[in-house]
């Protein structure tokens, strides 16, 4: 009866947001180019921040973050509240300039701060790297979480982990496919601002429920004083150098990474690209940053509580996750949750294959191979590459099966490409005369180098030593410091400037600086409170 219910809940929440999705875009337009990869310029901040945030809360962070909390304790929160920071940078340097040229992709902005070239390159490396690296991940980690909350294995009978893994990687993935590419980024946004409402409550709730387990059902206090008496060196917030994220790394690749991520990622900027407004980006970008500050809540807490519950039993940390919804939640509850998840699976995955259709249809259907293309013909195009990108995807996810921690393989394969856009994004905003060049050699030799320095012996070695964040940061510095010296040496012969294309109301909020300060203060409050730097001098 308890499995009845559970997946009647999750069945009816997922038919109710597609139905609801379905009815707010009947009447929208999603042939053109604007109407499909940007919902027609006219996404408010409520949309925008419920969109930036679920398709980063999918369950790479739900299943993998709490795995690394599993391990690590609260360090971990680096990962979310250093997102805050970006955020700030996003609303206050990032977007305006990205709104000012009218884009739908960065290459875009690339291409034409540089040159059509350099719009190629990274092109390719955007599209690779998601279907080689992103797309896998969120298919195998929401099969992951969705085996162990439903308990699919009993319900279909499939022994096999392995083999339930690959069935749910496939349903999972034609069905994302079909959501995302059927119906643009307006019902990509409208399923995201549902599902991510959903998740904000059945994350809390799993938070509250896990206390209450753990305090035997003495209340949520009682549980939080347990698990600080039990585990008090699992609620610093600072980490030590043998953990996920030594406190040292949060200065160079772990904030590196978090400035591309939220700034000029194209899978999860573009629906600030889609803003009616300059003022309504900013917004959205800014709430999206208050509700970061509130992450660690569902994001490492429920790790917490795993490691307490079920440490003894041998239990991998990224299964974890996923076994305390199924063992905390009333019944009807996990199948809700199970459905949001599934939208959250859906939306990270969803965006992810709108980003790939929308830099295929711009970046080398229409500006390569049919630059007379109409916009129903690049759509069109996107659409069909879209669909083999989501094949190539579903066949990589299951092999992804036994790495020791996701979320941590996650950040690092990021590294190889997060690390030389965002270093030549940067370095062609703030310098006027560096020459498409330099931009070009920065995007190759950084992919290379950083690949290098991962996968090749004696480097890997070296790198080990360091800490993979803090070689990142170097590569980064190196490669600011290469476009720089070419720049010096072979200078643009006049300036680049910046057109306004009048796409969008580039007026500003108001209040966006008094905002952006309240969360940089919050930030280091709660770094402060969760402090005990005595960690960083143990031998």
């Amino acid at each position: 009866m308890e499995n009845f219910i559970t997946i009647s809940s999750f069945l009816l929440f997922i038919i109710f947001v597609a139905v609801f999705t379905w009815w707010w875009v009947r009447e929208q337009d999603i042939s053109s180019l604007d109407g499909y990869y940007l919902a027609g310029r006219r996404l408010s901040f409520p949309f925008i921040a419920g969109s930036l945030l679920l398709t980063n809360l999918s369950t790479e962070q739900m299943v993998g973050l709490n795995g690394s909390a599993f391990i690590d304790g609260l360090s971990v929160m680096a990962w979310e509240v250093l997102a805050v920071l970006a955020l700030v940078m996003m609303a206050l340097y990032f977007l305006p300039r990205f709104l000012k040229s009218g884009i739908a992709t960065v290459p875009q902005f690339l291409g034409i701060r540089f040159d059509h070239g350099t719009q190629v390159i990274s092109n390719l490396i955007f599209l690779a790297a998601y279907v080689a690296i992103l797309l896998p991940i969120i298919l195998y980690t929401g099969a992951t979480a969705l085996v162990g909350m439903l308990d699919i294995q009993a319900l279909t009978g499939i022994e096999s982990y392995e083999s339930i893994i690959w069935v749910t990687v496939w349903v999972v993935g034609i069905i994302g496919a079909g959501y995302a590419l059927f119906g643009g980024l307006s019902s990509i946004a409208v399923s995201d601002l549902l599902n991510g409402i959903g998740l904000l409550i059945g994350g809390l709730a799993i938070t509250y429920f896990g206390l209450q387990a753990v305090s035997g059902g003495e209340g949520v206090l009682e549980g939080w004083q347990t698990l600080n008496e039990a585990n008090p060196e699992r609620f610093n917030s600072i980490g030590g150098p043998d953990q996920q994220v030594p406190f040292s790394t949060l200065f160079t690749g772990v904030l590196l990474l978090n400035v591309f991520y939220w700034c000029t990622n194209q899978q999860i900027i573009q629906r600030t690209f889609g803003a009616s407004s300059l003022e309504e980006g900013q917004k959205g970008v800014l709430l999206t940053g208050l509700l970061k500050l509130i992450g660690p809540l569902y994001l490492v807490l429920p790790g917490i509580i795993a490691f307490y519950l079920y440490a003894d039993t041998g239990i991998e940390a990224d299964s974890a996750y996923g076994v305390l919804v199924r063992d905390v939640l009333p019944s009807p509850m996990t199948g809700l949750f199970a459905g949001v998840m599934v939208g959250a699976i859906l939306s990270s995955f969803n965006s992810a294959l709108n980003a790939s259709s929308t830099l295929f249809g711009y970046g080398f259907y229409k500006a390569v191979w049919n630059t007379e293309a109409t916009d129903d013909q690049i759509v069109k195009s996107g659409k069909r590459f879209g669909w083999v990108v989501a094949i190539a995807a579903m066949i990589i996810a299951p092999l992804l099966i036994g790495q020791n921690s996701i979320f941590q393989y996650l950040q690092q394969m990021n590294g190889i490409y997060f690390i030389p856009i965002l270093a030549v994004i940067l370095v062609g905003m703030i310098g006027p005369k560096i020459p498409p060049v330099a931009a070009k050699w920065a995007l190759v030799l950084g992919c290379l180098s950083i690949a290098t320095g991962y996968f090749v012996p004696p480097f890997n070695g070296w790198v080990a030593q360091i800490t993979e964040f803090h070689f990142l940061g170097a590569a980064f510095v190196v490669l600011v410091g290469l476009m720089l010296a070419i720049g010096y040496f072979k200078p643009l012969e006049e300036a680049w400037e910046q057109e306004y294309t009048k796409d969008v109301d580039m007026t500003p909020w108001k209040y966006s600086v008094h905002a952006s300060v309240f969360l940089v203060i919050i930030v280091l409050v709660i770094y402060i409170y969760f402090a005990d730097f005595s960690v960083l001098f143990e031998s």
